[in-house]
């Protein structure tokens, strides 16, 4: 008996597990979701893309910024309290 040149669809082997997309737990955002999530406006965001003091990925033509990125910003400009800054002083003995 002759075995057809290619396997039909239901004989297929299913996709291996490195095959398969995941969603990342990192995602993309777009600038407008970008500025909803820091509470502050586009041009702002957009601002800080043109002046790179954000990290971001371009796919094709538009500008994309990971949820994490936006959190090391805020952690990064982020004004301690007078009584953290005054614990950074030790007292003279």
């Amino acid at each position: 008996m002759r075995r057809p040149a290619i396997p039909h669809a239901s004989i297929q082997t299913p996709k291996s597990a490195k095959e398969v997309i995941t969603p990342t737990p990192d995602p993309l955002l777009s600038p407008a979701e970008a500025a909803e999530h820091l509470g502050t406006g586009v041009r702002f965001i957009r601002r800080l893309v043109q002046e790179r003091r954000i990290r971001y990925v371009k796919v094709g033509r538009h500008v994309r910024i990971r949820a994490s990125v936006l959190d090391a910003y805020i952690d990064d400009h982020t004004v301690p309290t007078l009584r953290e800054a005054r614990s950074a002083y030790r007292r003279a003995a």
